[in-house]
């Protein structure tokens, strides 16, 4: 009984047991449930406390961003203002410069005019002998002042001229001296450097022969070596053909026996004739096999003695040929050595051309020199030069030929030496020439038989047996004898010799014109000596004038010398005219040079423009349309509102998902939760992805508006600049018309004063020269200054057109922007109806709007270069304009 209760009270123990366990299960399953709820709304409480955290910091980032972007925009005006007042300052300041440089000029020239008009006035109301005699002595007492102090300075460089020429001849016998000390000491150096060359030469010539003949002879051996080679592999070769027919005599004699006694084992009990037979036939075949054993014997006793003597024929070929190697290895750097030798044979004859127009040039200019000395002519009428001094010259205008006379003699001898250089080549050249004829003339030889070891001349060999020939159709032709070879290296040696002493020779020749031109003083440079020989005649020419001169005013003394100085100063005026000529002609080609890099830099631009429409037409064409945001609202609400769509607002769903998440007595499951927290984040991602949008945009329009702000001010300077050029030129053209109306009053005024003078002195023919050259003058002038002045405005002008056409594609490229502004706006206008596609597009996107900057960036900055270059040019213009008037 016990048992049995034990066991209804087990069984009933059981299910309460489960049933407990049941029980705790769900309670720990109800407990995890809480725990998961509590942990998903701690994670939302903490997702949204970090939401509202970011949502503040985005907000204060905004504000100071916004507060920044409005100290820029102030900074940026303030710039602007700046750069347009120190602008207005720089061009007011050279407007005052310019009107003022303007003054000076036109009260210089009134000056000017009022003493000519005086002096007019002058000479018309007073008596004309009154003012001919006044200005004869004033002109008079004028030469008088001038020709003293002309005469005292020309004795004073007389007395220079003496002492200097004294040095220089003293310098010059010092220098003749120790020339001639240095010839000596370079003829007795010659002598032994020639002596030493000749014994050097005998020297080698006896060495070259003894090794020529060392390798004529070892040639020799070795060609008789090569023969008997071949001779002994034909031999061994014909031998073995015997080994071999013996071997098969012996085969087929085999073959019989067996013939033979194959029937004696068919047959067993033969006739008695038959066995004598074959007892008869056995002897026979055993003698003559024992026979043919022996003669095999012999015969491979000998094929092993011809085999050792071919294997030391083939050691000596090996050797012989390692030698032949080494022999070629040794003709290679003498090939060289003779391509080398040709290519100095080519320079000494480039140097030998060098020297005979030098001996051309030197006899031409002793034949000038000369041609000076007969008709010098010195004036003895000026400052009292006596014959002396002439006679002085004389003597020193011969030492200078001689001395000329010397160099040429020198001169010469180098060219004989040249001649011989070159004799010498053209000789080395027909030896060359003749030896490769001989050897191509020795070509055609007798056909050679190819043997086992080498070659053979004999077409076949005989033997007391059978002659075998072991010919290949490998049958050539040798290509040259050993001995040819030999002539070869001789003829190189004998070149290498004959160089080596051309060398010996080109290097005395060498020091020898070192020490000439030592001894002359400087380089013998061709072009400076026709430079400055033609400066010497231009200044001889002008003292000359001078001379001229002042002999005939010396020989009038009475009359008027006026026209000497008007003369003089006409002479300075072309003078000034002519440094004035060649300033132009160097800032001519500076502004030639300027407009050369402005081009380039045009063409680095335009190509840098394509490359930019290049890639905008590669991306892909993104803009935005500005939807303003105000400040507290969604940016997905506003673009719900934009499409229509007021129902929805994006801030009460954000809420309701909030709660959705975070309510623990709703009846979502735990997966359900999940996907509400996560559409809640994206919208999250999506507002923020629009606010950063938003940023852009407002970026992007602000930029637009600067470069609109910029081109305005960029066509303002445009069109101030072209007044300015207006300006310019009417001011220019006005100094030209008064500067014309000064030079014919002055004329008029200088032909009515001198008018009398200048009739005395000069023929009508001389005073019709005269007009002409002066209206030609004029006209010349004044072409060349109206072809700078064309050639500038055009300059100038195609820079303005360029830059029209800039700003006409840079405002294209700006419609164009908006334009795609606009399409991405309609683009984004669905972004309320498809979040998730517009999720997956704001990488592209947004790299998009950063190349778009970019884009904006480059132009931005190209039109600020642009403007900035235009000022530049601008200016640089006017203060050329500048220079120009004050040159007029």
């Amino acid at each position: 009984m016990s048992k049995k209760g034990a066991s209804f009270r087990a069984k009933g123990e059981k299910p309460d047991a489960l049933a407990a366990l049941q029980a705790a299960n769900e309670e720990l399953r109800a407990k995890l449930t809480d725990i998961q709820i509590e942990l998903q709304q701690e994670k939302s409480k903490a997702s949204k406390l970090e939401r509202e955290k970011n949502q503040e910091a985005r907000q204060i980032k905004e504000h100071e961003q916004h507060k920044n972007t409005v100290i820029v925009t102030e900074l940026k005006a303030k710039l602007h203002e700046e750069k347009m007042k120190e602008l207005q300052g720089v061009r007011e300041g050279l407007l005052r410069q310019h009107e003022a440089e303007l003054l000076r000029v036109i009260k210089i020239k009134d000056n000017e005019i009022q003493r000519l008009q005086t002096l007019l006035n002058a000479v018309r109301d007073g008596t004309p002998d009154k003012v001919k005699t006044v200005l004869y002595s004033e002109a008079k007492e004028e030469a008088k002042k001038g020709f003293e102090v002309e005469k005292i300075k020309m004795q004073q460089e007389i007395l220079e001229l003496k002492g200097a020429k004294k040095q220089v001849e003293e310098a010059l016998s010092v220098v003749i001296q120790a020339d001639k000390i240095k010839a000596a000491e370079i003829r007795s150096v010659y002598h032994l450097h020639q002596e030493e060359i000749t014994r050097i030469k005998r020297d080698c010539d006896r060495e070259i022969r003894r090794l020529m003949e060392e390798i004529k002879f070892k040639d020799r051996a070795v060609y008789v070596l090569e023969k008997e080679l071949g001779v002994q592999a034909g031999h061994t070769q014909r031998l073995q053909l015997q080994k071999e027919a013996l071997d098969e005599q012996l085969s087929q004699l085999r073959e019989a026996d067996r013939h033979l006694s194959s029937p004696k084992r068919e047959v067993p009990h033969p006739s008695g004739a038959g066995d004598t037979s074959d007892h008869s036939g056995s002897p026979l075949d055993e003698r003559d096999a024992r026979r043919f054993q022996l003669k095999i014997a012999e015969l491979s006793a000998i094929i092993r003695k011809l085999e050792d003597r071919n294997a030391l024929l083939s050691e000596e070929r090996n050797e012989l040929l390692k030698r032949v190697r080494e022999a070629e290895s040794q003709y290679k750097p003498l090939l060289d050595k003779n391509k080398r030798l040709s290519r100095k044979n080519e320079d000494l004859s480039h140097t030998l051309r060098r020297m005979e127009n030098k001996l051309k040039f030197v006899t031409q200019e002793n034949l000038e020199m000369r041609q000076r000395v007969r008709t010098i002519r010195r004036p003895s009428s000026l400052n009292d030069l006596d014959q002396n001094q002439d006679e002085r010259e004389v003597d020193f205008l011969r030492l200078q030929i001689m001395e000329q006379q010397n160099i040429i003699d020198e001169l010469s001898k180098t060219l004989e030496t040249a001649g011989y250089v070159k004799s010498v080549i053209e000789r080395d050249k027909l030896l060359r020439y003749k030896k490769q004829r001989k050897k191509f003339a020795k070509f055609p030889k007798k056909p050679v038989v190819e043997t086992f070891f080498g070659y053979d001349e004999e077409a076949s060999l005989e033997s007391d047996g059978s002659s075998i020939s072991y010919q290949t159709d490998r049958t050539d032709q040798t290509p040259c004898t050993p001995d040819d070879d030999l002539e070869e290296g001789m003829a190189k040696e004998e070149t290498e010799l004959r160089f080596r002493q051309l060398t010996m020779e080109y290097q005395a020749l060498q020091r020898a014109y070192a020490l000439l031109q030592e001894q002359v003083g400087g380089t013998l440079d061709a072009e400076r000596e026709v430079k400055t020989r033609e400066q010497l005649q231009a200044e001889i020419q002008r003292s000359q004038a001078q001379i001229e001169d002042l002999e005939k005013a010396l020989a009038e003394q009475g009359q008027d010398m006026k026209w000497i100085e008007e003369k003089q100063a006409l002479y300075k005026r072309n003078q000034e005219l002519v440094e004035k000529i060649k300033q132009m002609e160097i800032e001519e080609a500076r502004l030639k040079h300027d407009v050369q890099d402005a081009k380039d830099q045009n063409e680095l631009l335009e190509f840098r423009i394509l490359e930019l429409e290049e890639r905008e037409r590669r991306s892909p064409a993104i803009n935005f349309h500005h939807i303003p945001f105000t400040e507290g609202k969604s940016p997905l609400q506003v673009y719900c509102e934009a499409e229509g769509v007021t129902d929805i607002l994006v801030a009460e769903l954000m809420k309701k998902l909030d709660i959705l998440g975070d309510n623990a007595v709703s009846n979502l499951t735990n997966d359900e939760q999940v996907v509400v927290i996560q559409a809640r984040t994206v919208l999250t991602l999506a507002e923020k992805w629009l606010q950063q949008i938003e940023v852009t945009e407002s970026a992007l329009q602000q930029k637009m508006i600067d470069l609109e702000n910029e081109k305005d001010l960029f066509s303002k300077q445009k069109g101030y600049l072209d007044d300015e050029l207006d300006y310019r030129k009417q001011s220019l053209d006005q100094a030209h018309k008064h500067i014309l109306e000064l030079e014919a009053m002055l004329y008029d005024a200088l032909q009515q004063e001198a008018g009398a003078k200048m009739s005395e002195i000069l023929s009508e023919e001389e005073r019709e020269k005269l007009k002409n050259a002066v209206e030609q003058w004029k006209r010349q002038v004044m072409s060349e200054l109206r072809e700078r002045d064309s050639q500038i405005l055009r300059e100038r002008m195609e820079h303005i057109q360029h830059a029209q056409q800039r700003i006409k594609e840079l405002e294209e490229r700006i419609e164009a922007q908006k334009r795609q502004i606009k399409e991405l706006e309609e683009k984004l206008s669905f972004f309320g109806h498809s979040v998730s596609i517009q999720l997956q597009e704001p990488r592209e996107k947004t790299r998009n709007v950063y190349l778009l900057g970019q884009c904006n960036l480059v132009y931005n900055k190209e039109i600020g270069e642009k403007t900035i270059s235009l000022q530049e040019s601008g200016l640089q213009f006017i203060l050329t304009l500048k220079t120009e008037v004050l040159n007029f």
